[in-house]
C-alpha cells in the first residue's frame, strides 16, 4: 500500500512512526504501555498496562467491572479472545417479569441500569488470560502505573469531565455511585484531581494474587455481598464459574486484504457484511467524500445492521451461522438491493440455511494487539462496589426478553455485544491492528476508515480525522459537525432521513490504528490516534 501522506482534513495530529507503538484513547494510558515496552515488555504486556490505566483515567468509559475483547498476532498467527460477561444463574425472563412486570408486547421488562443489568465482568479475566499465554514481564509490574495514578490522583481531561457530568443525574442514586464518583457531591470539573484509592486497593490485590483473585476470594465475595443488600441473588459462585473464551476470528476479503473480526456474540460481523457488499461496487471511481461514495457505504451498512439485529446473539443460540451470513452469493444478492440513487429501509435477508475504550500496541518483534474494553453506557450500571472501586458494566441490557429471539436472556449466556477489535492481514501476514469506539458506531467506523485507507489510499491519520456518518437503529442518519453541507443536502435529496445534523455532542467514535510498514517489521509502524477523544500514540 502506498498511502497519500497528505491530510485534507483540519487536524492537529500527525502520524507517529516508530518500531514500538502504543495508541490509546488517553495519553497517560499510552505512556503506561510505552513504559512497559521500554522496560522490555512485549505488546501484550503493554496492552494490559494501558488497559489497567484506562480504568482509572477514563472511568466513564470503562472500569474494573468492564468486559473486553482482543485479537493478538503472536508473530505466527492471529488469536481471538472473548471476555464478555455471562448472565448470572438466576436470570430468566420469568424472574425479570416478577420483578419488573411486562411491557406492551407481553415481554419481561429489564432495566438498562442498576444491579439487574450487570453480567459477570470479563475485563480482568482478559488481562489474566492474555498474560498467561503471551506475557513476558510479571503481572504485578503491568499494574504499577494504574495503581500509582489511582492512589495519587488524575487530573480530569475535558472530554472525560463532560461525559462524567452528563452521567451524574442518571446514576447518582445507584448503589455506591455517589460515594465513589461524586466525592464533593458533584462530578469533578475539568482540571480537578480525582483519586480512586478504592480501585487501587483492588489493583494491589490483583498484583499480589493474580487476575483470578477478582473471581475467587474476597473481591467476588464483596461484590456478591453488596448485591445481596439490594436483594439481588448474584453469587460468588457465578464469579467462580466465569472464564474468558479463546475463539477463532472470522474474516472477509476486501480489496486484496483480509479483514478480521471476532465472531458473535459481538457485532464485528456487521463490518464484514458491509464490506462484502461494497466489494460489488467500484467506490474508487467516485471521489472519496462524494455523495455517491458515502451513499453506497451507508446503504451497505444499513443492510448489514438489518441482518445483525435479526440474527446475532450468543453463538450457541444462533440459528444462522456467521458463514451463512458472509456467503459470497448471499452478499452479492444483498448488494443488488442497493439503489445508487435512492435510500432504502432494508429488511433482514434470509441466508441459505445450514461509554468504551480501545487501544492497540505493537512491538519490534512483530507482535500486535487489538484490544477493546468497555462498561457499555457511561459508567455502566452505575453500581460501584464500596471499598473496592469496582464500577460494574451494564451489558445485560443487551439481552432480549422475547422468547423467540436468539438473544433471549438465559443463565450463563452472553448477550449481544457492541465492542469489537479489528485486525487486517495481507497474504497471511499482519498489516494493521485497529478499532473505533462508540456503541453501534464501531462497525460503521471500521467500514468508513477501511474504505478510506484501502479504496482511496488515505493514510491512517487522515482516515481518523475525516468526518463520519452514523446509521441509527431506525435507519436514520446522524452526521458529524465537520460533514460537508453540500453532501448533506445531496444525501437528503436521495431520501436519507436525518436524526441529527452537526450535533457536537453526538459520539462518532474515536479510533486508534497501527499499520505495519514492512513484512519483516524492519521499518516499524505508522500509528494514528483520533482527536475526537484525548487519545495519543507514543512509541520509540
Amino acid at each position: 500500500m502506498i498511502f497519500n501522506w497528505d491530510n485534507p482534513y483540519p487536524t492537529t495530529r500527525t502520524p507517529l512512526f516508530a518500531r514500538n507503538v502504543v495508541a490509546t484513547s488517553h495519553p497517560l494510558a499510552a505512556q503506561a504501555g510505552n513504559q512497559i515496552l521500554i522496560s522490555g515488555g512485549n505488546a501484550v504486556d503493554a496492552a494490559i498496562a494501558a488497559a489497567a490505566t484506562l480504568t482509572i483515567v477514563e472511568p466513564v468509559s470503562n472500569g474494573l467491572g468492564s468486559d473486553a475483547f482482543a485479537m493478538i498476532w503472536d508473530g505466527q498467527q492471529l488469536h481471538g479472545l472473548n471476555a464478555s460477561g455471562t448472565a448470572p444463574s438466576h436470570w430468566q425472563p420469568a424472574w425479570f417479569a416478577r420483578r419488573y412486570g411486562l411491557d406492551a408486547r407481553g415481554h419481561a421488562r429489564r432495566p438498562e441500569r442498576g444491579w439487574d443489568s450487570v453480567t459477570i465482568p470479563g475485563a480482568v479475566a482478559a488481562w489474566g488470560a492474555l498474560h498467561a499465554r503471551f506475557g513476558k514481564l510479571p503481572f504485578s509490574r503491568l499494574l504499577e502505573s494504574a495503581i500509582d495514578i489511582a492512589e495519587r490522583g488524575v487530573t480530569l481531561a475535558p472530554m472525560v469531565a463532560r461525559k462524567w457530568q452528563a452521567a451524574v443525574p442518571l446514576l447518582r442514586e445507584q448503589p455506591g455511585f455517589a460515594r465513589t464518583f461524586m466525592p464533593e457531591g458533584r462530578a469533578p470539573a475539568v482540571g480537578e484531581k480525582f483519586i480512586l484509592s478504592d480501585a487501587a486497593r483492588t489493583l494491589r490485590i490483583l498484583a499480589d494474587q493474580g487476575a483470578r483473585a477478582f473471581y475467587e476470594g474476597e473481591i467476588a465475595e464483596a461484590i456478591a455481598g453488596f448485591a445481596a443488600k439490594s436483594d439481588v441473588p448474584l453469587s460468588a459462585a457465578d464469579f467462580a464459574r466465569y472464564q474468558p473464551e479463546w475463539v477463532t476470528p472470522i474474516s472477509r476479503r476486501y480489496r486484496g486484504y483480509d479483514v478480521h473480526e471476532l465472531p458473535p456474540n459481538g457485532q464485528g460481523i456487521a463490518a464484514l457484511i458491509a464490506l462484502g457488499i461494497l466489494e460489488h461496487f467500484d467506490l474508487a471511481s467516485h471521489p472519496c467524500d462524494s455523495v455517491t461514495s458515502q451513499h453506497l457505504q451507508i446503504e451497505a451498512m444499513k443492510l448489514a445492521f438489518a441482518d445483525l439485529y435479526q440474527y446475532v446473539a450468543d453463538p450457541r443460540s444462533m440459528d444462522i451461522t456467521p458463514e451463512q451470513m458472509l456467503d459470497d452469493g448471499y452478499l452479492a444478492e444483498r448488494a443488488k438491493l442497493i439503489d445508487p440513487r435512492r435510500a432504502s429501509l432494508p429488511q433482514p435477508g434470509m441466508p441459505a440455511s445450514g461509554g468504551t475504550v480501545y487501544l492497540t500496541t505493537a512491538d519490534e518483534s512483530g507482535m500486535m494487539v487489538s484490544f477493546i474494553q468497555s462498561n457499555y453506557m457511561g459508567f455502566g450500571s452505575g453500581v460501584v462496589v464500596p471499598e473496592y472501586g469496582i464500577s460494574l458494566q451494564n451489558r445485560g441490557a443487551g439481552f432480549s426478553s422475547d422468547p423467540r429471539s436468539a438473544n433471549v436472556v438465559a443463565p450463563g449466556k452472553r448477550p449481544f455485544h457492541t465492542i469489537i477489535p479489528g485486525f487486517l492481514t495481507k497474504d497471511g501476514l499482519p498489516q494493521m491492528s485497529f478499532g473505533v469506539m462508540g456503541g453501534d458506531m464501531q462497525p460503521q467506523g471500521h467500514v468508513q476508515t477501511l474504505v478510506r485507507m484501502l479504496d482511496y489510499q488515505q493514510q491512517p491519520q487522515a482516515a481518523c480525522d475525516a468526518p463520519r456518518w452514523k446509521v441509527n437503529r431506525d435507519f436514520t442518519l446522524d452526521l458529524e459537525t465537520r460533514f460537508d453541507a453540500g453532501v448533506t443536502e445531496q444525501l437528503r435529496a436521495r431520501g436519507h432521513q436525518f436524526k441529527s445534523v452537526n450535533d457536537p455532542y453526538m459520539d462518532f467514535g474515536s479510533g486508534q490504528f497501527i499499520w505495519k510498514l514492512s513484512a519483516d517489521s524492519s521499518h516499524g509502524y505508522v500509528a494514528a490516534s483520533d482527536s475526537r477523544r484525548d487519545g495519543q500514540a507514543v512509541g520509540f
